[in-house]
């Protein structure tokens, strides 16, 4: 890596063995999904990104068999392709999805071999069960069996979990054998529902991991974006997205750098996943990492949270 990192940058994942940079690369916006995102990515566009990720400190990137129909994962495997391989220690994170409403084991078993088609790796350290949410639980056996047994043979790493709804998720857990939990936009500025989960899941040895941390969007475009966690964001949140700003300007702070130190700097938080799509933001990261918040503007941030009644997830807290 070309930079030289803070110790507490690398940390566990967990009880995997595995080390990680406190910053994910998030790979869905390398995807090119403007419907999605509202822009769109060129295959040349996405390679160079990863080509900077891989010569940053980041020492991993999160990707999905179903990111643009496989389209992230392709695009990765090209810039390994172009890198000559990928580079010592870095790890590459990726998730099983459904297909056409089809979540059974044999599909499991598709996508993982997709996924090893895709980015040219015979080894997939990590694999999550994507979004198990939006399918029926108990349909859900077969596809978290297969998973588990995907590992025991050795066709895969550790099995993680991935997901946005902490109700549906800790009912995932409930089941045993994963390694590592990735929560989506219920841990930032403005929202703490993941609270409960994450700390079970580090009590029970479980890596936490905390993903879309600038909820969608709007903590770091906060005068242009007005949802949150893809949804129209309620009005006192909206407020306190505005007076934390004023409050980082007021210190010479961009609202994005206080988001992402508010996950890195968190020492129960194995990694942030941040979506990235071009180069320079790469180095954005980094001159976040290394910024001096003060005290005063951190307690002052605190103060600003919203009540728990607009918070992603009302009922959980």
């Amino acid at each position: 890596m070309t930079d030289t990192a803070p110790a507490n940058w690398l940390r566990p994942l967990g009880n995997t063995g595995l080390t990680v940079s406190a910053v994910c690369a998030g790979g869905s916006g390398i995807a090119g999904m403007p419907a999605v995102f509202g822009y769109d990515v060129t295959p040349q566009e996405a390679i160079d990104l990863v080509l900077r990720v891989f010569d940053s400190p980041l020492t991993w990137i999160d990707t999905s068999n179903g990111y643009g129909d496989g389209t992230s994962e392709t695009r990765i495997g090209q810039a390994i392709r172009e890198y000559g391989g990928l580079p010592p220690g870095f790890l590459v994170a990726t998730k099983v999805d459904a297909k056409d409403r089809d979540y059974s084991g044999a599909r499991v078993r598709a996508s993982v071999a997709e996924s090893k088609e895709r980015l040219g790796l015979d080894d997939l350290p990590l694999v999550y069960l994507h979004d198990p949410e939006f399918h029926d639980f108990e349909s859900m056996r077969e596809a978290v069996d297969t998973l588990m047994q995907l590992r025991a043979d050795g066709e895969i790493g550790h099995v993680g979990l991935a997901g946005g709804d902490t109700r549906e998720l800790s009912r995932y857990l409930d089941l045993g054998g994963f390694e590592v939990l990735l929560v989506h936009n219920r841990w930032s500025l403005v929202d703490r529902s993941a609270g409960p989960i994450f700390e079970r899941a580090r009590s029970e040895g479980i890596a936490v991991v905390n993903a879309a941390i600038y909820g969608g969007g709007i903590l770091a475009n906060p005068a242009g974006a007005t949802k949150y966690a893809y949804r129209e964001a309620p009005p006192a949140l909206l407020e306190a997205v505005a007076e934390m700003d004023k409050a980082c300007r007021e210190y010479g702070v961009d609202l994005a750098t206080a988001a992402l130190r508010h996950s890195i700097d968190d020492p129960g938080i194995a990694g942030a996943v941040v979506g990235i799509t071009k180069p320079a933001r790469v180095d954005a990261l980094i001159a976040a990492r290394d910024a001096d918040l003060p005290s005063a503007l951190l307690n002052r941030l605190g103060s600003l949270l919203p009540d728990k009644r607009h918070w992603v997830e009302k009922e959980t807290t």
